[in-house]
């Protein structure tokens, strides 16, 4: 299906033909076995950072996920929960004024 919706005619800019010539190897390539060498040592080299597995957080503002050690136990003074309180107090507000004044329209 994604070929099939391609043009007919390719250009310069075609992504897909500018990556496939890209990764095509050549023969008397100098760069081919620096570029191998580099590939193979960035797959060894990547980490994999445990991650938090337990029940959903709170949301935050600025939606950062809880560290690997958390416990699950929020220990906040319930600040982050009133502003989000507050911000859907005044968005229910907006509406309610914009839905009175077109009303009668």
């Amino acid at each position: 299906m994604k070929e099939m919706q391609k043009p007919l005619a390719r250009s310069i800019a075609d992504e897909d033909v500018d990556r496939m010539l890209r990764e095509q190897e050549r023969e008397g390539d100098p760069m081919a076995n620096f570029i191998k060498k580099n590939k193979a040592k960035e797959n060894t080299h990547k980490k994999v950072r445990p991650r938090y597995n337990g029940p959903a957080p709170p949301p935050n503002r600025f939606s950062i996920w809880p560290g690997y050690h958390w416990d699950g136990v929020d220990r906040f003074n319930g600040w982050e929960q009133k502003r989000f309180a507050r911000l859907a107090g005044k968005k229910a507000v907006e509406e309610l004024a914009y839905k009175w004044s077109v009303e009668d329209m």
